[in-house]
């Protein structure tokens, strides 16, 4: 990606009064995972700004009540053939007509079918993976990725208008730990912990085969999904079930985190990994596989030990490594409390929002 940058103000966008607060609209139809708390972040993160949002969310979310302060919610899941998609539609469209809002952001491609060419605002289709196409892309002035490979593939794909890249941060962590004997788990173990949907892409199985091969590691795998009862026959099939914890899904797992020795992200593939930033900021050392996010902004053996993808055994070295080594896992602590105040900061990246939403469009050259 190319260091610099320019800024090319919308001619079309409004000027805001002085002492007016800036407004946008948020459409987002994801699941729960990563990404969605990074949602939740970023829309309390913008409130404390003196932003005026709305949202138009899938019904029935576990982190509604996080935004109920925030802004009037709308509640469909907009699938593509159903009265209701057709109707919020309409509904759409007047809102954004009543409220006048400065910039409008999808949240990934359901959500930005919705995108119309609206007056003044600016239109911003918000991406945290791969696109496979850019087909309901055609009404936003700008992408927005959350690491540089998403904007690479956009122009891949043949994306032409400006492509920004502006991170995450991770939500506010008290550090407050759950007692270990919760989940039977001995205070002198070697405890691992990974958190993720339970899905082939994240690795859980390469992380259970690994944790197997050491007599005094335990794992807690935090989540849920379609692979729980293969990776669950696996640990058994391993002879770890003894050894390992499946805690379910949990909307805040840092107590969880905070309870271990080492987080570990496995993935084989990840767009960038949230739970790494949180991780660093309550103070745990980080193993995780080359996949594209942790190859973008960790450095091996300074902000974390990194592991081939699918590489049993160097995971399982580099557990023990870490385990025997202060000094190692003491540096890699601090590197990650400064990457992490560097680079992803809350008000940073808050503002570069607020920028973009005023249009100041930073195309980053990719």
């Amino acid at each position: 990606m190319a260091c610099c940058s320019t800024t090319e103000p919308l001619g079309c966008v409004r000027s805001l009064p002085e002492g007016m607060a800036m407004k946008v609209v948020h459409a987002h139809f994801g699941k729960d995972g990563g990404a969605e708390r990074f949602f939740v972040n970023l829309v309390n993160a913008l409130h404390e700004h003196g932003v005026e949002q709305k949202f138009v969310i899938r019904p029935n979310r576990a982190w509604r009540s996080e935004i109920d302060h925030c802004g009037e919610i709308i509640e469909n899941h907009y699938r593509r053939v159903s009265i209701s998609a057709v109707l919020l539609e309409f509904r759409f469209r007047r809102l954004l007509c009543d409220f006048k809002p400065d910039a409008i952001m999808s949240w990934m491609p359901r959500a930005s079918r919705l995108m119309r060419k609206n007056g003044g605002a600016v239109k911003i289709a918000r991406l945290g993976d791969f696109p496979k196409n850019l087909k309901h892309f055609g009404n936003c002035d700008v992408l927005v990725g959350n690491m540089p490979g998403i904007g690479w593939r956009c122009r891949e794909l043949g994306w032409e208008k400006p492509v920004q890249i502006i991170s995450n941060f991770p939500r506010d962590i008290s550090n407050k730990k759950i007692d270990r004997s919760e989940l039977d788990t001995p205070d002198d173990a070697l405890l691992v912990t990974a958190a993720g949907r339970f899905v082939p892409r994240k690795g859980f199985d390469l992380l259970i085969r690994a944790v197997a091969r050491l007599k005094n590691a335990h794992l807690w795998l935090i989540g849920e999904g379609q692979e729980a009862e293969n990776l669950k026959n696996l640990a058994k099939e391993r002879g770890a079930n003894g050894r390992i914890r499946f805690v379910g899904w949990k909307d805040d797992p840092s107590p969880y985190v905070a309870a271990s020795d080492i987080f570990c992200m496995p993935s084989r593939h990840e767009p960038l990994g949230n739970v790494i930033l949180e991780a660093w900021s309550i103070g745990v050392p980080v193993v995780a596989a080359r996949s594209e996010g942790p190859s973008w902004f960790m450095c091996d053996e300074d902000n974390g030990l990194m592991v081939a993808i699918d590489d049993v055994d160097g995971f399982a070295n580099a557990f023990e490594r870490l385990h025997s080594d202060d000094r190692l896992r003491n540096r890699i602590v601090e590197g990650g409390h400064e990457t992490l105040a560097r680079r992803f900061s809350k008000q940073a990246i808050a503002q570069q929002y607020m920028r973009l939403f005023s249009g100041q469009i930073e195309d980053h050259g990719i």
